[in-house]
């Protein structure tokens, strides 16, 4: 086939797509599901987060891992200077050029008006139509025969001969909605270096002890918690699993690699102060009364009663562990249930266009990267900057060989 192949239908694929086609080439998007975008549409239900309103210099530094993401790392170029990027201000224009209102929310965060994600895809898909993009759904890529790039699609085995490809084929979380990471051994096989794959923005299991099944589904408000040099103020959940939720997930790559948790369970009142609460209280009260009155929220009373044992009597010493009440886990829960994956192709693997050095006219976007970011926008901004990143490898290498 002549033009680009682009391989996902996802937010990096699409991006990649509508840049080749908007420098005129022809562009065809291979979908193994038979829609695009399951995962935004997913993620999209309780509000499309697009981006977040805040300085490209500070959102840069959300991104980790070794492939470049609105910044490169040092040693991967001959500069070590942070590149300008897609960003946060330019997610939000590209998404007004869709004819999308906007607002943003007290944190920074960005949001359609209509909080929904299948609006943003309509539009989307309508402009890449518009600019000549086919979308092959349920082509599922099957890996290579020989020099060909072979699909499994209900009229039977194709194998296609693209001048450029771009694979965007995410990482390895909620494989159910397509990202099962079944291309890793064709590329690893093609000399293409890989880092294991691992959940990212993922709940961690708890062995709760039998009194804190009354509590399964409730938000823990309120508190704020911390891992390494992450903070978060978020809220979480409590689940007969473990903690899941954004709070949760804004300290969990610090918590997976091994960082001790913390939560503060009264974050806007000083020790001294709460130890003087604690002295107030009358002393005829059960434990468990008291810690209520204390804390004002019994679920935040049951957190203290069941990972702050034995709790000392002295005020002081007991409002110190409410302070720094240790989090005690049994580690993440699996890439099935994770937001995201950290892992995929090196940095070491790629140019600064995103080309596969292994595979020349190959390039990757998305999850499939070795790169990992916090939920609150950072996520869907790092795959929209990779897929326009890859587009224009993509495009620039195609112009080079007419």
């Amino acid at each position: 086939m002549n033009g680009a192949l682009v391989i996902g239908a996802g937010p990096a694929g699409l991006m990649a797509a509508e840049v080749l086609a908007q420098a005129g080439h022809a562009v065809t998007v291979a979908e193994a599901l038979p829609t695009p975008a399951r995962k935004l549409l997913m993620a999209g239900k309780s509000g499309l987060n697009l981006t977040k309103s805040e300085p490209l210099a500070d959102f840069a530094t959300r991104f980790g891992g070794s492939a470049p993401v609105l910044r490169t790392p040092p040693g991967y170029l001959d500069t070590t200077e942070a590149e300008p990027g897609f960003g946060p201000e330019a997610v939000i224009g590209w998404a007004r050029g869709l004819g999308i209102d906007l607002f943003t929310g007290s944190t920074g965060r960005v949001f359609p008006t209509g909080m929904k994600a299948s609006p943003v895809l309509r539009a989307w898909l309508a402009r890449l139509e518009g600019l000549g993009v086919q979308l092959r759904m349920r082509w599922r890529w099957t890996g290579f025969a020989g020099v060909d790039w072979r699909f499994a699609t209900p009229e039977g085995e194709v194998l296609l001969r693209p001048d450029a490809v771009v694979l965007a084929l995410g990482g390895a979380s909620w494989p159910r909605l397509g990202s099962d990471a079944a291309w890793l051994p064709w590329l690893a096989a093609r000399g293409v270096e890989v880092a294991p794959f691992r959940p990212a923005n993922m709940g961690f299991r708890v062995d709760w002890s039998p009194a804190m099944a009354r509590h399964f589904g409730q938000a823990v408000k309120g508190v704020a918690l911390s891992a390494g040099d992450l903070v978060s103020r978020g809220e979480w959940v409590i689940g007969a699993q473990g903690i899941e939720g954004g709070g949760v997930y804004e300290i969990s790559a610090a918590l997976r690699d091994g960082a001790p948790g913390l939560v503060d369970l009264a974050p806007d009142l000083e020790a001294v102060e709460l130890a003087r609460r604690v002295a107030q209280l009358p002393g005829k009260l059960s434990v468990g009364n008291r810690l209520r009155r204390l804390l004002g929220d019994p679920v935040r009373a049951a957190l203290l009663m069941e990972w702050g044992q034995p709790l000392p009597p002295e005020p002081e010493r007991l409002a110190a562990r409410a302070k720094a009440l240790r989090l005690r886990h049994q580690g993440p829960m699996g890439l099935e249930r994770a937001i995201s994956s950290a892992g995929g192709i090196t940095g070491a693997s790629l140019t600064e266009t995103l080309e596969l050095r292994a595979m020349p006219g190959v390039f990757a976007a998305g999850e499939m990267l070795d790169w990992e970011a916090p939920t609150g926008g950072y996520l869907l901004t790092g795959c929209l900057e990779t897929g326009r990143r890859a587009g224009l490898g993509a495009a620039a290498y195609l112009a080079a060989a007419r």
